[in-house]
């Protein structure tokens, strides 16, 4: 009797830890969605999804609880932070919206997903269900009784979920392989085409302004003063990241250039002054 409601209760260290995590799992939950820059957002959605292995290790299925933090976790959020890290998305990619409709799509899909949460979480809190417990010591284990259920009652279902995944994969690689069906031009044909074309011949000017900077955010200027655009890659012009060189900002950096050579100046001098008193001195000796 003691340990059919024990099932039911919730001890304190439980409730503490389930209104801590779970407040810190919806908020990562939220800042996925609403984080301008897609990096904030695979980190946020990296945070919940390790909150919610804590969640099943401490519930005692220590299999989805790894499966969540290797194969999940480690695996697919750190593939996708190295795509974005590499392609380099920006919020301004995210407001074109490449099919059209898609906002209302995902409204409708997300007021499903929560009616069936919903209707899930109703129909465990109404009905009396057997704890994992006991589903673990019926197999010796949650591993044993996860493969048990896996190779036995599950068997078809699970085969059928691996030849999809197996059927997508090569789906997206036979969609995204594009044949070449000509030969590939040579470095004087692209040459040639570019002079047809009247492209740009010569090679990039370099960024910055003469010889006071040669980043790669710092446009060049032109014979009249103005920056050239293309000294400037377009990613940084379209991320706001280019700094300006404009005749104002261009006088203050000579102004700082100014009373750093003062103050250079100054301390020469005063080294100078203290080497001659240090001649003076061992003259007098």
């Amino acid at each position: 009797m003691s340990a059919t409601l024990a099932a039911y209760e919730t001890s304190g260290g439980e409730a503490f830890q389930f209104w801590v995590l779970g407040t810190v799992a919806v908020i990562g939950a939220l800042a996925t969605v609403l984080m301008k820059k897609a990096m904030h957002s695979a980190l946020s959605l990296a945070g919940t999804m390790i909150i919610l292995a804590v969640f099943y290790l401490a519930n005692g299925a220590y299999f989805l609880g790894i499966v969540q933090i290797v194969v999940y976790t480690g695996a697919i959020m750190m593939l996708f932070l190295f795509i974005v890290m590499l392609v380099g998305v920006t919020a301004a990619d995210s407001l074109k919206e490449t099919i059209k409709g898609q906002r209302w799509w995902a409204a409708a899909c997300g007021l499903g997903f929560g009616i069936l949460l919903i209707a899930g979480i109703g129909q465990a809190s109404l009905t009396e269900f057997n704890g994992l417990g006991a589903a673990n010591a019926a197999y010796g284990g949650n591993v044993e009784g996860l493969a048990a259920l896996i190779f036995t009652k599950y068997v078809f279902a699970f085969e059928i979920t691996g030849a999809l995944l197996i059927t997508a994969a090569v789906g997206a690689m036979v969609l995204t392989h594009r044949e070449r069906t000509e030969r590939a031009r040579t470095q004087r044909e692209l040459s040639e085409q570019r002079v047809r074309d009247g492209k740009h011949l010569p090679p990039l000017p370099a960024p910055g302004v003469y010889a006071r900077h040669n980043a790669v955010d710092v446009a060049g200027l032109l014979p009249d003063g103005t920056p050239s655009e293309l000294t400037v890659m377009q990613t940084l012009r379209k991320r706001g990241q280019v700094r300006d060189v404009s005749g104002e900002a261009l006088a203050d950096l000579k102004a700082l250039e100014q009373r750093s050579e003062e103050r250079l100046g100054r301390t020469r001098d005063e080294l100078d002054r203290a080497e001659r008193d240090r001649a003076d001195e061992e003259a007098s000796r």
